[in-house]
């Protein structure tokens, strides 16, 4: 009697679990993560990160899981190089450019609800908007021509007090009219203007602030704890370093989100990521889309030895001459490294964050797909890992049919 007791009340219990589960997507995937410590996998990739990057100067975080299973993980070096705390699983890093592809997935998702199309103009949300034939499928896709405003905002031409804002460009875009870079969608030309003015979008139809409405739509529900959008009050965020250790002062640009800003954790974005690609964000016919090259006009490699690169709907894609997808998208601010990337093939997601900068991430990120499976012999350059060169840019009454540009090399860039 007391055995059938005992086997009803386990019975019940495990029904009440399913139940809970059930219920709650996000606590099920969060739930069904698992951590190998050893193993032939677990060996494999914790030598080759060892040899890459822990033995170059590393500080930083890494992750690497295979479908819901972490295999890899590994925290190291100072949140803070002039205190040397510890680095762990709950400090967030900002994710620099990485943080388009969450721009990119809350206006996807408002175009699965109807609140949007992607081929409306941007004067529908911004009605004095100068530059005509710009859709937001061209800033998702890097399509719009629109000059990159951390070129053509100055400390010679900002005279307000306090940092540039996302309203702050949208204004001098208005008012100053700085000249296209190229007839909107004549061609790719990646600038953080597009994202910028996206999460202006995202304000204008939800009437929340963007960190806000990131925070109520996507991290609490997902249960990304550490994940938020850096907005001034957030004086605990993390900051970066240069290679010598000494401290990367913010500067003018430090408040604009949308294409960058995000701070999140390896364990955060794997989150993220799993819910993303088990369609639970979009819907499969939308993950298409992001998913797929926006253009034909660019690859930065040789196709035939070595992977094309493209850039979907605020994610780049690289595509093996075999057909083998990796979709990723790496980033830079100040001493920030940021990279991630999802094997499709293999269901492996791959995150390296950094705040002391060390361009060895970028490289370790491409190197550790060969892990997994057969993706280049060689690494290929990425404009995420290359000094984009600014562009001389023209009055915007005189932007048709004109495309040559000059241009010089820099040094400061953000990805």
């Amino acid at each position: 009697m007391k055995k059938n007791l005992l086997g009803f009340l386990i019975l019940l219990a495990l029904c009440g679990c399913n139940e809970l589960l059930s219920r709650d997507n996000s606590k099920k995937v969060i739930d069904r993560e698992v951590i190998l410590h050893s193993g032939p996998l677990y060996d494999r990739v914790s030598d080759f990160m060892e040899n890459k990057l822990l033995m170059n100067g590393f500080n930083g975080s890494i992750l690497v899981a295979k479908g819901d299973t972490i295999v890899y993980e590994k925290y190291s070096g100072s949140t803070d190089l002039r205190k040397k705390d510890s680095i762990n699983e709950h400090t967030s890093f900002q994710i620099a450019s990485t943080s388009k592809t969450l721009t990119a997935i809350a206006i996807l998702q408002m175009v699965q609800e109807g609140k949007l199309s992607l081929e409306d103009s941007l004067q529908k949300f911004f009605p004095d908007f100068p530059y005509r034939g710009v859709s937001v499928r061209m800033l998702l896709s890097h399509r719009s021509g629109l000059p990159n405003y951390i070129y053509f905002i100055t400390n010679k031409n900002w005279d307000k007090p306090g940092n540039v804002t996302n309203n702050d460009v949208l204004n001098f875009l208005t008012t100053q009219q700085p000249g296209i870079t190229y007839t909107p969608g004549s061609r790719y030309n990646y600038s953080n203007t597009n994202f910028v003015l996206l999460a202006l979008i995202i304000e204008k139809i939800s009437g929340k602030s963007f960190p806000q409405y990131m925070k109520e739509y996507f991290f609490d529900p997902l249960q990304m704890h550490d994940t938020y959008v850096y907005t001034p009050g957030d004086s605990l965020a993390t900051m970066s370093f240069y290679g010598n250790n000494n401290l990367w002062q913010n500067d003018m640009f430090d408040e604009t989100y949308g294409d960058k800003n995000v701070y999140s954790t390896p364990r955060d974005l794997l989150r993220w990521s799993n819910m993303l690609f088990s369609g639970r964000l979009i819907n499969a016919a939308m993950m298409d889309s992001a998913f797929s090259p926006q253009f034909s006009d660019i690859h930065l490699t040789d196709g035939k030895k070595f992977p094309h690169h493209y850039y979907g709907l605020g994610f780049r894609l690289m595509i093996t001459p075999a057909g083998k997808k990796v979709i990723y998208h790496f980033g830079r601010w100040h001493g920030f490294n940021a990279a991630f990337a999802k094997l499709q093939d293999e269901n492996v997601t791959i995150i390296i964050l950094g705040n002391k900068f060390n361009e060895m991430i970028y490289n370790t990120a491409w190197r550790s797909y060969n892990l997994f499976g057969d993706y280049f012999n060689e690494v290929a350059n990425d404009e995420e890992t290359v000094s984009e060169p600014p562009k001389k840019i023209r009055p915007a009454n005189k932007n048709k049919g004109r495309s040559k540009i000059r241009t010089s090399r820099t040094k400061k860039l953000k990805r």
